[in-house]
């Protein structure tokens, strides 16, 4: 759908307003905010609404006040909220105006400025939009808060809340208005643009679900907002938080919960996340959902790593799939090394993998579409979360027992969350739906087993090629052109030759961080590992090969809200660090036409002509990735091999994030897979970079052509050179 921005750009983004977090300044960056907190998730199974289970849920969330975060002034909270079902004899009281039939109606909380020109202004653009999406604005409703009760830095930054009310302007083919989840895409685009086009804040617009939250604690919540206690608000189900920002401010838009999770955790993997969601949108194409190009970016700027998963479960589910779906998607349970699993499930987790890498960090997660809820807990099962059931169909989830007094005797079920598994309950229907039951389901929607097996390939079932011996001589001048020294080659590849694991000190580094060094460093040694991966105990591959996997997809991925078998049509790796002979293999990997699918770019560049002429030869791989994807590749090899006293090669981490964002601006990042064959790339840290810059494969052919050398001359015993 074509449209018009109906505000220039300029404004603030819609997590920068009503926030007490600073601009980027020094060392911090609002992007690495991170959340760790307490949540809690009520329902009933009887088939009805009731004011009891608010009461139920405030109360639980009252019982989290630990798990909050307080701020200097004692009064302002890091945040508090909850989500309902939409309370619909409340809001038809209390409106002012008159609603269509529930269901037919959406409504949201929105963040509006204090200032009444501006917030009737923002207003009025809002209804501009909404319009142009085909909505009708029945109209605002101003929702009754109570300051007092708020700290002093909560009610600087605090907005102005009115609740907004609209209807569709389209009929279904029966000719009723949409309604349900038809209405909310609509409202999804009205809400989306209002961010892009207004920096405004809806905490939700649905026809299904109502968010109240703030920068609260759990005791202000209800007292703040008098609609929750209201006798009227009646829903089967709600989920309540409260947030802890870890080394963060806090903020009225990043309150939990969002739209449509509650996340008590930290998504350790958020940054490439997010980076690769910003390539996928150049494939994202949705029937459903029309134009999606006014709506990017998906995923916001200035969001936590909680409101960045969020976004990206509400498009899955509003493109077409099940909210179990995409939770499955995106937080799968180990499934590579269970050889127990269920032939189909697995079929399920390995075609989606090649759609989308998962949201991987310590994360217990409850959600809901307004009739499911439910929760679930990251592969490793790394946050708590435990459940119980009575005997009148009161379900209560939450970060630990005892959130609510509840007699012993009343109480007919209880357990806990497990890694992977999923704990769900249909409100419509009043049951519990166990977690085989919905895998097993939406495992048989497709044929996912025939989708893979007649489109993947296997890199070890393509035909093998001749294996190259480098002389030592070779070898040795490559070394030098590499700044390899005899250090590395004896404490670095000699071990991880011989034992095929990184070697480990114990006495640290005492050499002078690369930027204060007056020695000439890679560009590798300017990085260091990001704050979660040093402070959460890393992963032992081997002791917990069952929860972890080093495989991946390599190849074009496709549009992420649709599945095809072509979406399985990529090569598989068992490793993403791949030898000469495996690099060969996809070198020479032709098409059907007869035509080569893989092409090489050099990283070289004239020597005497000084850092120009890198500039220069940086500028022209990208055209020379232009034109290779326009002539039909699906691989490209970035390579810095048959470097000379003439051209020296352009350091590995350089040329590949240049050429990864240059697809990426181009939007033709997902066309090709990229394959880095470098000869400085010598540490297992070396890999890491490459990989979170971009790269789908490495072969850092010295290295291993280094250890070869190491086998023939005897440095390394007991092991054959081909190894």
């Amino acid at each position: 759908m074509a449209h018009t921005p109906v505000s220039p750009p300029g404004h603030p983004g819609p997590f920068e307003r009503f926030s007490a977090i600073p601009a980027a300044q020094g060392m911090y960056n609002p992007r690495f905010e991170k959340d760790a907190c307490g949540l809690a998730m009520v329902a009933t199974l009887r088939g009805t609404a009731g004011h009891d289970i608010v009461t139920n849920a405030l109360d639980a969330l009252r019982h989290l006040e630990h798990r909050g975060a307080v701020g200097s002034d004692a009064g302002t909270g890091d945040g508090a909220g909850i989500i309902t079902q939409i309370p619909d004899a409340f809001l038809r009281a209390v409106a002012g105006f008159e609603l269509p039939p529930v269901g037919q109606y959406a409504v949201g909380m929105a963040f509006l400025p204090l200032d009444e020109a501006a917030r009737e202004a923002e207003k009025a653009a809002i209804g501009r939009i909404a319009i142009d999406e085909g909505l009708r604005v029945l109209g605002w409703r101003e929702v009754p808060t109570d300051p007092e009760h708020l700290g002093t830095l909560a009610r600087e930054a605090a907005p102005a809340f009115e609740q907004l009310f609209v209807a569709s302007e389209n009929r279904d083919a029966s000719g009723t208005p949409l309604a349900g989840i038809a209405l909310d895409r609509q409202t999804f685009r009205l809400r989306k643009r209002a961010e892009r086009e207004l920096g405004s804040y809806f905490p939700s617009l649905s026809s299904r679900t109502l968010v109240y939250k703030g920068m609260v604690t759990t005791l202000q919540l209800e007292p703040f907002y008098p609609d929750l206690s209201d006798e009227r608000f009646a829903t089967k189900l709600a989920l309540v938080h409260s947030r802890y920002s870890t080394n963060t401010f806090p903020s009225w838009p990043l309150a939990q919960p969002f739209r449509m999770i509650a996340h008590n955790g930290e998504i350790n993997t958020v940054q490439g996340n997010r980076n690769w969601m910003r390539a996928r949108q150049s494939q994202l194409s949705s029937e459903a959902l029309g134009e999606l190009r006014p709506l990017f970016p998906i995923v916001s700027e200035g969001a936590s790593d909680s409101a960045s998963f969020d976004e990206v479960v509400e498009l899955l589910t509003l493109a077409g799939r099940s909210l179990p779906h995409a939770i499955m998607m995106m937080v799968p349970e180990a499934w590579e090394n269970q050889t127990d699993m269920d032939p189909a499930r697995r079929a399920f987790y390995d075609y989606h993998s090649a759609l989308m890498e998962p949201w991987d960090g310590p994360a217990a997660l409850v959600f809901t579409d307004g009739t499911l809820v439910g929760a679930t807990l990251d592969r490793n099962g790394l946050r708590p979360g435990r459940f119980l059931v009575t005997d009148d169909g009161l379900v209560v989830l939450a970060s630990e027992i005892g959130v609510l007094d509840i007699p012993a005797d009343k109480v007919v079920r209880k357990g806990r969350l497990r890694p992977g598994r999923m704990f769900l309950i249909d409100t419509a229907e009043g049951r519990i739906i166990e977690d085989d039951e919905i895998k097993t389901q939406l495992a048989a929607a497709e044929p996912y087993g025939e989708w893979v097996a007649q489109n993947r390939l296997e890199l070890e079932d393509l035909p093998p090629r001749e294996h190259v011996v480098h002389t030592a001589a070779s070898v040795t001048r490559r070394q030098r052109t590499f700044g390899y020294t005899e250090e590395e080659v004896r404490i670095l590849i000699t071990p991880m030759a011989k034992n095929g694991a990184e070697p480990l000190g114990a006495m640290g580094s005492d050499t002078p961080i690369a930027v204060l060094s007056e020695r000439p460093r890679l560009i590798f040694d300017y990085f260091t590992q990001a704050f979660a991966q040093v402070t959460n105990p890393p992963l032992d591959s081997i002791r917990e090969e069952v929860v972890t996997s080093m495989r991946l997809g390599l190849g074009p991925e496709r549009n992420l809200l649709d599945a095809t078998p072509e979406h399985a049509r990529q090569i598989v790796l068992d490793f993403p660090v791949i030898d000469n002979d495996e690099l060969a293999k996809i070198v020479r990997l032709g098409a059907e036409d007869g035509t080569r699918r893989t092409h090489i770019l050099k990283g070289l560049y004239r020597f005497d002509r000084g850092p120009q002429a890198m500039e220069e030869r940086l500028a022209e791989l990208c055209g020379e990735a232009d034109a290779a994807i326009a002539a039909g590749a699906q691989f490209l090899v970035l390579s810095d091999r048959d470097s000379n006293k003439d051209l020296a090669p352009i350091p590995s981490l350089l040329m590949l994030s240049a050429v990864h964002h240059h697809l990426i601006r181009q939007e033709t990042r997902m066309q090709v897979g990229l394959i880095v064959e470098t000869g400085d790339a010598r540490e297992v840290h070396h890999a890491a970079l490459l990989l979170g810059y971009g790269a789908s494969a490495i072969n850092p052919y010295l290295a291993m052509e280094t250890a070869e050398q190491l086998v023939a001359t005897g440095m390394i015993a007991g092991i054959a050179a081909s190894r």
